[in-house]
């Protein structure tokens, strides 16, 4: 059962991305932005605002930054692409494919472990915390260990605190953080590592315990103008993304605002 709900929602998530470029294709004035799952709620909100003040549309696509980026590589038609790490806006960088100049350091977040919101579950985390014993039977969702950005914040964080040997047998793997967090929100796991935003963003999680900040590397969302943009209003929609206005609706959703005009 608990195998079938992770395929069902990894099929899911993996087809919203894919999906968002293939219903309709953007008008020549629109932007379109590959962004993090994680960033969701806040860019919502944000192409709300863009298109009350300019009158234009934004149109987001959100998957894990992994994901996002090969699309990038392979030729996605994206216009600016906001990552949860630094190494994934590299990966393009290196490549070529964004413009180096347009990169910023727009985001911080922090990395939490939540439990469903009617779980009796509070837990002090530190060095060899016993988040195995916490478990139980169940499993910890997380974002893809491997390339997604929150499960690599939480792996390196685990692994720091010297209990990653333990639990990592215990791991649900999901294809981005948002699934992950679905993982949570439906009962199907116990425990999940998730960014703060994100546990803020859904009523039927709760946070059990934060991770210590020097337990993995810094949460940051770089974001940048592709090399193969196409919309005239990138670089304006860049500069949005940094007014007092929009850093108002990241910190509202629980961002640290990194860069701002």
């Amino acid at each position: 059962m608990f195998d079938r709900s992770i395929r069902t929602l990894r099929s899911a998530v993996a087809g919203l991305s894919l999906a968002a470029l293939l219903a309709v294709p953007a008008a020549a004035a629109d932007v379109t932005v590959f962004a993090a799952a994680s960033l969701k709620n806040a860019l919502d909100e944000v192409a709300t605002a863009w298109k009350a003040e300019t009158g234009k549309e934004a149109v987001m696509s959100y998957a894990a930054s992994s994901a996002l980026a090969k699309q990038i590589e392979e030729g996605a038609p994206a216009d600016l692409f906001i990552s949860a790490d630094v190494p994934w806006m590299d990966y393009l960088v290196e490549r070529d494919l964004v413009r180096k100049d347009t990169v910023v350091q727009l985001l911080g977040n922090r990395l939490v472990l939540v439990a469903p919101a009617d779980a009796d579950a509070k837990i002090e985390i530190g060095k060899d915390f016993d988040l195995l014993g916490a478990l139980g039977d169940g499993r910890l969702a997380m974002g893809q260990v491997d390339s997604v950005p929150a499960g690599k914040y939480g792996k390196e964080a685990l692994t720091s605190l010297g209990v990653w040997d333990q639990v990592e047998g215990h791991v649900a793997q999901a294809e981005n953080v948002r699934a992950a967090l679905a993982l949570v929100a439906t009962g199907e796991a116990p425990f999940g590592i998730v960014y703060e935003t994100d546990a803020n963003s859904e009523k039927a999680v709760k946070i059990a315990g934060v991770f210590p900040e020097d337990s993995h590397a810094p949460i940051i969302y770089p974001a940048a103008v592709t090399a193969e943009a196409k919309s005239a209003d990138a670089g304006a929609l860049m500069d949005f993304l940094r007014t007092e206005k929009v850093s108002e609706l990241f910190t509202k959703q629980g961002f640290t605002v990194l860069s701002a005009h």
